[in-house]
Order: structure tokens, then C-alpha cells, then sequence
């Protein structure tokens, strides 16, 4: 059985929701990622959300926001979506699908942070029949 701990990027990091958004984008550029789970105020790293290159841009920017007034936690609107690293492939494919996002957060037992599961981790994976039936849901 491959589980979600088998095609994730491992060593996901978080972004604290009181951190600008102009420092989130250059923690961003220097790890090379599009997105990062965002975690509350508090001490117990519990993600609040997750905030994308393109919520910086189209939701700060483009909106004559100042990102270096503007903190990810602003950002983070709905229901934070994850999956347990012990979960099966098909699960992962279900919460993406169903919720219709292309980053997944990857939680251990004790609810830490441990990976992000991508568009390109998925490619990595999946038969190309799985990857079709992903990006016709995905983008529906």
C-alpha cells in the first residue's frame, strides 16, 4: 500500500500567521515552494491554513495591499485541509479531489507537520490514468 508518507515532500516547514506576507514570499523563494501551511499564534504549531504565491499576489497585491503590512494569517480563509501520513494513496486523491486543491499538508500521529503532498509529487506516483482522473476533478 503507498501512503501519503511514500509520495510526499518531506520537510515541509511552517509560516507563522503573524508573519508579513513580503517575508512570507522571500521564505518562499528561498525554499523554492509556491505554498507553506500556516500555523496559529500559539505554542502548539496547529495549522491554521495555508497561504500560496498567488494569494500573496492576486489576494495582497493586486489589491493595493502592503505585504509588509498584511500577515499570512490575514490570508487564511475556509477550513485547513491535511491528511495523516499513514493515509492510503486514495485518500489523498479523495481529499484533493473532493476539496479540489493541489497542495496537501501531511501530519504524523502526533499532529506535527512532516510533508506536503503537490501536483508534482502526485505525477511522480500515479498512473497516468489516476493523473487524468485527478486533473479533470481537481480543475472541474
Amino acid at each position: 500500500m503507498t501512503t501519503a508518507a511514500d509520495i510526499m515532500h518531506p520537510d515541509a516547514q511552517w509560516v507563522p500567521a503573524t508573519e508579513s506576507l513580503d517575508r512570507v514570499a522571500q521564505r518562499m523563494r528561498d525554499l523554492g515552494v509556491g505554498a507553506m501551511p500556516v500555523s496559529d499564534p500559539g505554542d502548539n504549531e496547529r495549522m491554521c491554513g495555508i497561504i500560496t504565491d498567488r494569494d500573496i499576489v492576486v489576494g495582497c497585491i493586486a489589491a493595493g495591499h502592503d505585504p509588509s503590512h498584511v500577515t499570512a494569517g490575514d490570508m487564511c480563509q475556509g477550513t485547513p485541509r491535511w491528511i495523516r501520513s499513514d493515509a492510503d494513496v486514495d485518500d489523498v486523491l479523495r481529499e484533493m479531489e473532493g476539496n479540489q486543491i493541489r497542495r496537501l499538508p501531511v501530519i504524523n500521529q502526533d499532529k506535527r507537520l512532516v510533508g506536503v503532498i503537490s501536483e508534482a509529487d502526485l505525477a511522480h506516483h500515479l498512473s497516468d490514468a489516476q493523473l487524468a482522473q485527478f486533473v479533470g476533478r481537481v480543475y472541474a
